[in-house]
């Protein structure tokens, strides 16, 4: 499991969940296993679901009665809780990194720093992949994208390259679509620019966004009056719609307030201040860098 993907923000994950031994918990995203197998260990006859799209995750299964693997994506949650008897969980863990697996292994297309396919599905039974994308959407689309996505700072001369090219040849590998943006990524920036780029398409492709609203707005229905959801973003659009659902109930705009004044949200944070990693887990998992963990629960 610690080759697949190492767990970011492993103990104070655990102690956001603030489990019970008899409790029902659920990995949203399962990946490596790391989170669950240490849920696990807290676990006595309790209960653990454990999510995941991706079919590579199903090798990480653990041999355990208390765990029950769901290979689905999360934004239908709360539909299979209820389908599997457990319509009211103490606890919700969601880890949105894109595991290191995903981006070690070339074919997935997840990761600039290979050549390979532009494919970038979590889900590898989906037929929409990243060359869909680039060949197939319009112009304002692909603007659309890039701007708020992947917050890249000329996203009006990367779409005219992306365009002008498509028209001639389509997109197919990692490589040529890098050649052929090649005269908008910055200098001495390279890194940093595709990180925002592969950023944004992987959004997309795998509708990232929508899948967090619908799976925020699931878990207020789901969680026990003290259950616990705990979350780890891993850039400023998750963080923000996290951040902003918990404080007002909403992902934009102001919020609603009841005859009283009091805001009308579901949940109440636990954690006042954002919980982020120590300079040691940084050192140890550099991916673990951008990791930001929020912490909530019911509102009374």
């Amino acid at each position: 499991m610690s080759t697949y993907h190492i767990p970011v923000l492993l103990g104070e994950s655990i102690e956001g969940l603030d489990i019970k031994p008899d409790g029902i918990y659920v990995d949203l995203t399962f990946g490596g296993g790391g989170h669950s197998k240490e849920i696990l260990k807290h676990l006595t006859t309790g209960k653990l679901i454990g999510f995941d799209q991706d079919v590579d995750a199903e090798g990480n299964v653990p041999k355990d009665d208390r765990f029950i693997f769901v290979r689905h994506n999360f934004r239908y949650f709360k539909n299979f809780m209820r389908y599997l008897g457990y319509p009211k969980v103490d606890g919700i863990l969601a880890d949105l990194g894109v595991s290191s697996h995903e981006f070690d292994v070339a074919e997935r297309g997840f990761s600039f720093r290979f050549d390979g396919d532009l494919d970038m599905r979590m889900n590898q039974d989906a037929d929409f992949t990243a060359a869909d994308l680039l060949n197939e959407y319009s112009v304002e689309d692909l603007f659309r994208i890039f701007k708020f996505y992947g917050e890249v700072k000329n996203p009006g001369k990367l779409v005219r390259l992306i365009d002008n090219q498509r028209k001639e040849t389509p997109f197919t590998t990692i490589q040529h679509f890098k050649e052929v943006i090649a005269p908008c990524t910055p200098k001495f920036k390279e890194h940093k620019y595709l990180a925002q780029v592969f950023q944004a398409i992987r959004i997309e492709v795998n509708q990232e966004m929508d899948v967090l609203k619908e799976m925020l707005l699931q878990s207020a229905d789901v969680l026990k009056p003290d259950g616990r959801l705990v979350v780890i973003t891993y850039h400023s659009l998750e963080d923000r719609l996290v951040k902003n659902f918990i404080r007002d109930g909403k992902f934009e705009g102001n919020a609603e307030k009841d005859f009283f004044g009091n805001i009308k949200t579901p949940l109440v944070a636990v954690n006042r201040k954002v919980i982020l990693p120590n300079e040691k887990e940084i050192e140890l998992n550099g991916r673990a860098r951008s990791a930001k963990l929020r912490i909530a629960q019911p509102k009374a």
